[in-house]
């Protein structure tokens, strides 16, 4: 199983330092998103200081973009790190995409299945020389000159990773996607019993097998070795839960718990800006189901448990304390975690 952890720089410019300790600390690979900050420049400073480590976005939104601006950013950055770059998209909800992104909105699941097909068909164009025509619902793509195409890639085409929770966003995933990126607000049952059917129903369409496609977890950890830092870890993991849970489209993980109501009133409060007060909502039965906290040991045996055999790589996130995946002994110990765990596990039948 990989292991990635964010690749964080508020300056992309600390893309670099940020990914070369990543490598040296034993990561398979580091993970931006679009929060504060462009998704893509950390990835290129990360791309000069690295050797082996994986970069991907996770997510970047794809439905800010076109899927030539797509195309292209994703080609250069995968020359750049030498064929290490994995292209993961997500859709966020309907008001970011109108009012924050000024883009239209209709159709995510639709919407992302043919922009995943629209990136094929103009890599196709500029790697293999295929006429590119495609004509889709909402994308068109029929012209390309060579002094506007970069021309084949000796790494080939990046690979595209789409992110889902409910059940249509998951099926495209299986359908079109190399990966499939599991949110962070979920819990391992969720994931077997709903999540990975869906996955399985999207490969079973395309003709497809689980061995096919990469399932990238991420996982909210809180981590402390301290009474004091594991408070704060746990608290900045219950703020973190809280914000997720207020969202409409998570509403099915809650659901799975039992706390299906406690959406909308999350949902009130932070429509108030009440924030500290969502936080308050979030019980530690709550805390304990979605996010692995205590002692990096600890963490480490509680993730093999949680995940080994489920996923293909664990992508590890600490709100509060992202300095607590610097722990000198936590990749080490996952590992071992994850060695004993398949050691008692046998052979496949």
């Amino acid at each position: 199983m990989k292991l990635d952890a964010a690749l964080l720089a508020g300056d992309p410019r600390e893309g670099g330092p940020a990914a070369k300790r990543l490598e040296e600390l034993g990561f398979d690979g580091g993970f931006t998103f679009e929060g504060r900050h462009d998704p893509f420049l950390p990835v290129l400073a990360a791309a000069a200081t690295t050797q082996r480590l994986e970069l991907y976005t996770a997510v970047a939104i794809a439905l800010a973009r076109s899927p030539m601006t797509l195309a292209y950013t994703a080609w250069d950055l995968n020359l750049a790190s030498e064929g290490r770059f994995l292209l993961g998209l997500g859709t966020q909800i309907r008001p970011h995409v109108e009012r924050r992104y000024s883009m239209p909105w209709s159709k995510p699941a639709a919407r992302m299945r043919e922009m995943v097909l629209a990136l094929r068909a103009i890599w196709n164009r500029w790697q293999h020389g295929e006429k590119l025509e495609f004509r889709g619902e909402f994308y068109t793509h029929t012209l390309s000159t060579p002094v506007f195409e970069p021309g084949p890639s000796p790494h080939g085409a990046p690979r595209i990773l789409c992110a889902g929770v409910g059940p249509r966003m998951t099926d495209v995933a299986g359908e079109v996607a190399d990966g499939f990126l599991v949110h962070p607000f979920h819990t391992p049952a969720f994931l077997r019993e709903h999540g990975l059917r869906w996955l399985a129903e999207g490969l079973a369409r395309a003709g497809r097998s689980r061995g096919q496609i990469e399932v990238g977890c991420q996982v909210i950890v809180a981590i402390g070795r301290s009474d004091e830092e594991l408070a704060r870890a746990r608290n900045g993991a219950r703020a973190q839960i809280a914000f997720y849970a207020s969202t409409p489209a998570y509403r099915p993980v809650l659901e799975h718990l039992g706390c299906g109501s406690l959406q909308e009133e999350l949902r009130s409060l932070s429509l108030e800006g009440r924030w500290l007060e969502m936080a308050g909502r979030i019980g530690d039965d709550l805390v304990d189901a979605i996010a692995v906290c205590g002692p990096p040991e600890e963490v480490a045996a509680r993730l093999a448990a949680r995940y080994a055999g489920l996923v293909d790589r664990l992508a590890l996130v600490a709100p509060a304390s992202p300095k607590a995946l610097e722990d000198a002994g936590l990749v080490a110990a996952i590992r071992q975690a994850l060695a004993r765990r398949g050691r008692e596990a046998g052979p496949a039948p």
